[in-house]
């Protein structure tokens, strides 16, 4: 996702033309985090994890990257068992152990040196919507341990849940989330 603004901050770095390059998402350090209104009373949180995927970006041309990244379902973590199951049950996702997540990228507009839109197909509980991340490359560079290259990134968006069919209890539970986004990538051996 904010992977495609990888590509934009490259370009925007780079002294050589160099072809696409894949990097592969590191699924111990990337996390989608939500938020939503409960009843007015708070703000209740969870996150999504065990991310595959990668980042296919061309330093010369950023708009001709890419990035597909999918999770389990069931990787929901909320911090209260009860309400993960409630979010499995048929009153949301009706999840079963074989559902992802999927985002692939369709465009990305550079809107700086280190942001850039991404537009991609998110797919939720069997439903296909466009959504746009507002992302910022946060870092580029050797990673210290591993060695090679590595990019981090950050993006946000807000989606509505209704347009996934997972609109219950709306407008008590708020329709609108928060999504934030932080994954790392590393150059794909």
């Amino acid at each position: 996702m904010k992977s495609i603004l990888l590509a934009a901050a490259l370009t925007a770095t780079a002294s050589v033309a160099l072809a696409a390059e894949r990097y592969t998402l590191d699924a111990s350090h990337s996390q989608v985090v939500f938020s939503y209104d409960h009843l007015g009373f708070s703000t209740t949180f969870g996150m999504f994890s065990g991310f595959e995927g990668e980042i296919m970006f061309d330093q010369d041309d950023p708009s001709a990257s890419s990035v597909t990244v999918s999770m389990p379902t069931k990787s929901m973590f909320t911090g209260w068992e009860k309400r993960e199951g409630h979010f499995m049950s048929d009153d949301f996702f009706g999840a079963t152990d074989a559902d992802v997540i999927t985002f692939a990228s369709t465009s990305i507009e550079v809107t700086g040196a280190d942001t850039a839109m991404i537009t991609g197909d998110l797919t939720m509980n069997d439903v296909t919507k466009s959504v746009v991340l507002d992302a910022q490359l946060n870092q580029v560079g050797t990673h210290p341990q591993a060695g090679k290259a590595w990019a981090g990134f950050d993006a946000t968006t807000t989606l509505l849940r209704s347009d996934f069919g997972l609109g219950a209890f709306a407008p008590f539970v708020s329709d609108e989330v928060a999504v934030q986004i932080s994954v790392e990538a590393g150059i794909a051996e």
